[in-house]
């Protein structure tokens, strides 16, 4: 590998060096992965803003998912995509390559932080669901939101302050140059919030799971109990065979409280006083007063629950290859990793800021919905 990063530096720094053959496939597919990763990453901003069915706490946090991954379009990827129409040779300054791994570094961990995120609010929406605002974004929330980007920065800031700047350092290859760095912001990034989020998920699919089993239980308990009050309706007598009701006068004696019992007999009271009638709305049940509230997950909860274990897999698919390979190369010297499986894998890194909301489309009714009816839109006005 010392060899090959030689090579290109020599035949970089030659005046006279045979001119570097462009990569003309990496910047038709980079430039179209940046469309499709602004467009759909818009959208699902637009969605959630202008959509009140879509206007929920877990929502809030895929929209901070999503800007992630626009500035990761718009900030990483254009240099990115450069150097490997390049052929992997960085032409610009290491000031510009430094800017460029800050980012990458940076929106690369607030993607993975938003999605613990998202992990720790849903767990409490199913484990603790009375101290949970599923209508308003509450301070926890917002905490959360923000300690997802305040971590991020941190995570990226050593590469700021220079621990970039290595003896030795070549300049036609723009990388993390410090391994012990690399090594740190990969544990940071991706190798403890990937086991944390995976218990959480763990943890809130078991609640959800045992909440259903309890919802289910409560249903089959509701439908024998009117059952048996069918079967105790049919084996009573017909109406013409029961006993007349009794008078208003013993009624009220029937019904009285354990204070009227105690009271002198007035016939009076029954005789000459009207007899009060009581309408229907002044009838009011209450018949646990001491009953728990309890909250209930509703379905359209449940099915972006179902999501969100989808948007997991597919970042972790896309995203543990490159922190592997990327760990690996900096801590084993003797290990040899071509450039182009590295290369290979940052790609399929990149490509997973464009998969999500092609997910949102395929597993949510409302995003779907909001796209079809924006894109109609569009096309109609295009039609005009």
């Amino acid at each position: 590998m010392a060899s090959n990063l030689s090579t290109a530096a020599a035949a970089a720094s030659a005046p006279e060096a045979v001119a570097r053959e462009h990569n003309l496939p990496a910047l038709v597919f980079g430039v179209l992965l940046i469309v499709v990763i602004i467009c759909g990453n818009m959208l699902v901003c637009l969605s959630v803003f202008s959509e009140k069915a879509l206007k929920t706490t877990t929502n809030y946090f895929i929209v901070s998912l999503a800007v992630a991954d626009l500035m990761l379009a718009v900030l990483v990827l254009p240099l990115f995509v450069y150097s490997e129409f390049e052929g992997g040779v960085w032409t610009l300054s290491t000031t510009v390559c430094d800017g460029l791994m800050t980012m990458d570094v940076m929106l690369c961990t607030a993607s993975i932080f938003n999605l613990c995120a998202i992990s720790i609010d849903r767990f409490i929406a199913v484990l603790i669901p009375l101290n949970y605002n599923r209508k308003h974004v509450d301070l926890r929330q917002t905490v959360l939101l923000s300690a997802t980007w305040i971590l991020a920065l941190a995570v990226a800031s050593p590469v700021m302050f220079g621990i970039n700047n290595v003896p030795g350092r070549d300049p036609t290859e723009c990388k993390l140059e410090n391994d012990d760095y690399v090594l740190y912001s990969s544990v940071c990034s991706f190798f403890i919030p990937c086991p944390i989020m995976l218990f959480l998920y763990c943890g809130m699919f078991r609640g959800l799971r045992r909440w259903e089993e309890a919802r289910k239980a409560k249903l089959r308990n509701s439908i024998q109990a009117c059952r048996k009050l069918q079967e105790a309706a049919a084996s009573l007598p017909p109406l013409a065979s029961l006993p007349p009701p009794l008078p208003p006068i013993i009624e009220r004696e029937l019904t009285d409280t354990p204070d009227d019992q105690d009271r002198p007999f007035n016939p009076s009271v029954y005789i000459d006083g009207p007899v009060r009638t009581v309408s229907l709305a002044e009838i009011k049940f209450n018949p646990e007063p001491r009953r728990r509230k309890t909250a209930k997950i509703n379905s359209r909860e449940r099915k972006a629950m179902k999501v969100l274990p989808v948007v997991v897999g597919a970042f972790l698919f896309c995203w543990t290859p490159f922190f592997v390979l990327h760990t690996l190369r900096a801590r084993c010297q003797d290990c040899n990793v071509p450039p182009a499986m590295m290369s290979v894998v940052t790609w399929l890194g990149y490509v997973n800021s464009a998969i999500n909301p092609i997910i949102y489309t395929v597993f949510n009714t409302e995003f779907r919905n909001f796209f079809k009816k924006f894109l109609r839109g569009c096309c109609s006005k295009s039609a005009r």
